[in-house]
């Protein structure tokens, strides 16, 4: 039990009384009185309070599986079951490991209604966590005292790639919206070679483009429309390297990539194209060969929750070498790694470049925030000079392995870590778009 403001001024008005008795005795036999009757109180207004399980009904929703690197709603259901209005405080025990928008909740519940609190929690890392207990104040009728009790809703819940984006591009799909997104409408008619439809000939139209046998039924110019390819290879491959675990605003430049890749899976088998994708370190950790279907991107969700990086150094020729015996068929394919990997990245470029011969080989890296910023910061003292040197270092490195890249006919992509799921699909609808796969 705990006392409210209301219950504390109440009890120190005994203290006046208590004073007063020591010039007349017979007032402290009053404050003892009054002491009594005040405790009684007390008393009365918890136990008529009620205890948890008979005053209220209690439970807690969401995603059983819940996004990484995103804010997911948590909903907590409060029933009164008394005639009286309840006045409560509410603080859940989400795992120790996610960012939490809200602690303590409160309100008021009208009798025999239910409230509806929320908060969010943001989850930094993948895997199994537990929530716990649920605790709850509420308030006695006489607004003297505060009962405190705990309900065990102890449940497992696990942390995935981000499926709120998946659901989100979904929705935004569906509605025509997708560039409130950060997506840009790249679709293109007449830039590829499936049919798409006929229409009336236009003036800016090619003259290749004219179908004659609809024009001679018609009796007008008619023309044909063709969209981009469908069933192409799209394989993603993720570096699980010692570099990727390397955090940007608390969180792995892996579970970011991760991220991305589900999106791109999810946005490519829309699209009808075959989906695959291999992660590695100094070997091989796994291989997904590309397949069409709602079914591949399940697949590469049960495998992308398990990813995690390895504290080695990659090996490219290694990883480029199996998916090249793989992997014959032309195909996009998307390289996640990390540009500061120093002589290792001779290997990505080498055999980068002899993968451009078959395939479209894009490379797609996180920028550092707190290198470009150590970069451009003032030197101070000897300390913050040396630090904006070695981070101008690694920049100019990181700007020459680029280069050497588009150089070689390799596609980049170099984006800041908040944009990357976003910037990835861009460019893949973009390079459809343009059939360059």
């Amino acid at each position: 039990m705990q006392p409210t403001n209301r219950g504390i001024l109440i009890l120190l008005l005994a203290a006046p009384i208590l004073a007063a008795g020591t010039w007349l005795p017979a007032l402290q036999w009053v404050a003892v009185g009054y002491l009594l009757l005040v405790g009684l109180l007390f008393w009365f207004d918890w136990r008529t309070a009620d205890p948890i399980e008979k005053r209220f009904d209690i439970r807690r929703e969401h995603d059983q599986k819940l996004s990484l690197g995103a804010d997911n709603p948590i909903k907590i259901f409060v029933r009164n079951r008394s005639n009286r209005p309840a006045t409560v405080w509410l603080r859940d025990e989400p795992p120790d490991a996610f960012n939490i928008s809200q602690r303590l909740l409160s309100g008021e519940i009208a009798p025999r209604r239910t409230w509806e609190a929320s908060y969010t929690v943001h989850p930094l890392r993948r895997g199994d966590y537990q929530f716990g207990n649920l605790n709850l104040r509420w308030l006695g009728p006489l607004g003297l005292a505060i009962r405190q009790d705990k309900l065990p809703l102890t449940n497992s819940v696990k942390v995935y790639p981000n499926l709120l984006d998946v659901r989100r591009y979904d929705l935004l799909l569906r509605k025509n919206r997708l560039q409130e997104i950060g997506l840009r409408n790249t679709r293109q008619y007449g830039e590829g070679t499936e049919f798409e439809r006929l229409r009336e000939y236009l003036p800016d139209d090619e003259y290749r483009r004219i179908n004659w046998k609809a024009t001679a039924r018609r009796h007008r110019p008619v023309t044909v429309e063709y969209q981009t390819e469908r069933s192409q290879n799209v394989v993603a491959l993720l570096d699980v390297g010692r570099m990727m675990q390397s955090p940007v605003a608390r969180m792995a430049k892996l579970d970011y990539v991760v991220n991305a890749v589900l999106l791109l899976g999810y946005v490519a088998t829309g699209k009808g194209d075959k989906v695959g994708m291999m992660s590695f370190a100094n070997d091989i950790q796994h291989y997904l060969s590309p397949r069409q279907g709602r079914g591949q991107f399940y697949r590469m969700l049960e495998l992308l929750y398990a990813v995690e990086a390895q504290p080695v150094e990659s090996d490219y020729q290694r990883a480029l070498s199996y998916l090249a015996a793989k992997q014959r068929k032309r195909s996009l394919v998307v390289i996640f790694t990390d540009l500061t990997h120093g002589i290792s990245l001779d290997g990505l470029v080498s055999h980068a470049t002899l993968l451009a011969k078959r395939s479209l080989p894009l490379v797609v890296t996180i920028s550092d925030p707190d290198v470009v910023q150590a970069a451009q910061q003032q030197p101070e003292d000897s300390q913050t000079a040396y630090q904006r040197m070695a981070a101008a270092q690694l920049l100019d490195q990181r700007q020459i392995t680029l280069d050497h890249l588009r150089q070689q006919g390799v596609l980049t992509l170099d984006v800041p870590a908040n944009q990357l799921s976003i910037a990835v699909i861009n460019r893949y609808l973009e390079l459809k778009a343009k059939t360059m796969l």
